[in-house]
């Protein structure tokens, strides 16, 4: 048997995926989560083959989860099952050790087979995603710039973000800038939008 965790904050989503998978004559269900934290929890608990995370959870998200995982638990493949088909996500998520990024609306059966391909070693990515990520090219900004741009989501001034980051309001001024050039955006609001919009942050 296939030992399949799920972590999907939306538990009506969570229940249909685990009753179609266990469906399938190969694959068990053998944990569930409805966070990227307590994903990292029920893997480490279970140890199952397969870990098939959401991105968008409350808590760390799934792609945070993901290298987790593959750190806590290193023979389990994990899968991504997304909404957002954003090309920076792949990224991310290929960087992070997935080896499937599947969006939502594709067919059921096909998750199954995915599974199955995972495990016997292959990487499994949706071809529109695929294409998408090759065009769009490599995340511009760097590290540093991912996190005050991240800071700055919220809207919190540069006093509030240099207080968070232990950096200084002129070091995190710096940062900005450079995330607001590199996203060819007007002004940080901008930047964290069209940053979000590719996947980025």
């Amino acid at each position: 048997m296939i030992r399949v965790i799920l972590a999907e904050d939306q538990s009506m989503i969570r229940g249909a995926l685990a009753s179609l998978l266990s469906l399938e004559p190969d694959i068990e269900v053998v944990g569930e989560a409805a966070t990227g934290d307590e994903a990292v929890v029920v893997a480490t608990a279970t140890r199952p083959d397969v870990a098939l995370l959401d991105i968008e959870m409350p808590g760390s998200d799934g792609i945070t989860a993901a290298g987790e995982i593959r750190r806590e638990v290193p023979g389990c493949h994990v899968m991504i099952l997304t909404t957002f088909a954003r090309p920076g996500y792949l990224r991310r998520a290929m960087e992070a050790g997935a080896s499937a990024f599947l969006v939502k609306d594709s067919p059921a059966r096909e998750l199954a087979a995915a599974i199955r391909r995972v495990l016997a070693g292959e990487r499994v990515i949706d071809p529109g995603l695929a294409a998408a990520a090759l065009s769009a090219g490599p995340n511009p900004l760097s590290p540093r710039e991912r996190e005050v741009l991240s800071a700055a989501v919220d809207g919190s001034t540069i006093n509030d973000i240099a207080a968070r980051l232990h950096l200084s309001e002129g070091t995190v001024r710096n940062y900005l800038s450079s995330a607001i050039q590199k996203t060819g955006a007007r002004n940080r609001i901008e930047a964290v939008q069209k940053a979000q919009a590719q996947g980025w942050l």
